[in-house]
């Protein structure tokens, strides 16, 4: 049975994105007090009793306003959601009442043949029920009022009406969709290579710096193997992130590639890399997820190599060594398809598991090789190794003493285990435990 699609629509600052908020039971869409917050169209998984749907935040809509991009923009969003859409939420504003633009709106909702509920939102007492009576004249039948701010008012009624056609499923194995997070600075093509990869007009792209605010997904399957995309809000240096939206869509960010499998961390290749890059791809490796650095708009770069731009990046950031490098416009769609086959290499790199008997070969091999300096006539001793979980590798080394453990130790017995196993493009985790020596052992 296909899922359930419902759009949310309506003109600016009326609460879409409190409503999304309220029947997802947590801030996933980003909300504030000034209008066109919300830009392209936002899907989110929904459930209600048990029964599933997918839910669409949309930018608001403003109808006849031919001098703003962005604006057209939004209604192009908007009006694609809408085509996508099973049921349309048309949400306006109970305490100001009806808008000219509600009537523009309305006017087109009716001219289509999709069901439409008519919330009226921002009913935040019951004394304020006589204020919907105008909306009659929409002519969308029988208004809704809701409290989506304070969750009182009709909220649970309407979840009914949206839900009451749909079946309820039984809970799912965990998907298999590898979960690609597309990150970088503001204005380095993040969302060019959405749509390009989605091949389609998924994000509004622009040249102004910041156009994408929420963190968008968007699942796809190609060559059998599920994909979902998530292209995120360009990451500044903390010092020039305004306060408020910016800062939100920010955190967003950086959630999104905490639950990510792997981050792309896009880089305008015209520009180099830059500290804000470094600090960017820190962020990726202390949250264990995969690396892809994919430099973008290579075609304004001329006369130079790509073997030449990568040993000058290796130099500059040797802790990305590990991570594979792609060279790509998103503007040509130049080896931009190489991308999910970087991905798959990574993703199975991540999910890499040692035999325990291989791995402590390796490690003894490394130790006998360039066994560990003596602190105070004392000398670490190694004596065991494990891997302890996937997604990054983890690995456990059992020692005598913790401090006779240098760091540059650590860091080569690391270089030893990549070199034998590789586990490129994604971090991996060693850890060292004290074991008291036991009665018996060798």
């Amino acid at each position: 049975m296909k899922e359930k699609i419902i759009s949310v629509v309506g003109r600016p600052n009326v609460g879409k994105s409190t409503l999304v908020n309220r029947i997802l039971g947590s801030r996933k869409s980003i909300v504030d007090d000034s209008a066109g917050v919300t830009r392209d169209r936002i899907y989110f998984d929904a459930e209600w009793q048990g029964k599933n749907f997918t839910l669409i935040d949309t930018g608001g809509i403003i109808i006849g306003d031919k001098e703003s991009e962005f604006v057209k923009n939004i209604f192009t969003q908007a009006a694609i959601a809408m085509n996508e859409s099973d049921l349309i939420l048309f949400v306006v504003d109970g305490k100001s009442g009806i808008s000219p633009y509600d009537k523009d709106i309305a006017n087109i909702l009716r001219q289509g043949n999709k069901k439409v509920i008519l919330v009226v939102n921002k009913i935040d007492d019951i004394t304020q029920i006589g204020d919907i009576s105008e909306f009659y004249s929409l002519s969308l039948g029988e208004p809704m009022p809701v409290s989506a701010l304070h969750g009182s008012g009709g909220i649970g009624d309407l979840l009914d009406e949206i839900t009451k056609d749909i079946k309820e499923e039984k809970q799912e194995e965990e998907t298999s969709a590898i979960k690609i997070a597309i990150t970088g600075k503001p204005n380095a093509g993040k969302s060019s290579i959405l749509n390009r990869l989605l091949k389609k007009e998924r994000a509004i792209v622009s040249d102004v710096s910041g156009t994408t605010r929420d963190s968008i997904n968007s699942e796809l399957t190609v060559d059998g193997q599920e994909y979902v995309l998530i292209d995120t809000a360009g990451i500044r240096k903390k010092s020039k992130v305004d306060f408020g939206i910016e800062a939100f869509a920010v955190d967003r960010a950086l959630q999104s590639i905490k639950e990510a499998d792997i981050a792309l961390l896009v880089i305008d290749a015209s520009e180099g890399l830059t500290d804000q890059d470094k600090k960017i791809a820190q962020t990726i490796e202390e949250a264990g997820c995969g690396i892809i650095v994919v430099f973008n708009k290579w075609d304004l770069v001329k006369n130079t190599q790509t073997q030449n731009y990568e040993k000058k990046i290796e130099q500059e950031a040797p802790f990305l060594n590990y991570a594979d490098k792609i060279f790509i416009s998103a503007k040509t769609g130049q080896r931009v398809d190489r991308i999910f086959e970087e991905v798959k290499k990574v993703a199975a790199e991540r999910a890499k598991r040692i035999q325990t008997g291989i791995l402590n070969k390796v490690v003894n091999d490394a130790i006998a090789m360039n066994p560990p300096v003596s602190v105070h006539g004392k000398i670490l001793r190694v004596y065991y190794t494990t891997q302890v979980k996937t997604k990054p590798p983890t690995f456990v080394i059992f020692i005598n003493n913790i401090k006779l453990l240098h760091d540059s130790y650590k860091r080569y017995l690391t270089k030893r285990m990549r070199e034998t196993f590789g586990f490129f493009g994604t971090p991996i985790r060693i850890s060292f435990r004290e074991k008291k020596k036991q009665k018996g052992d060798k």
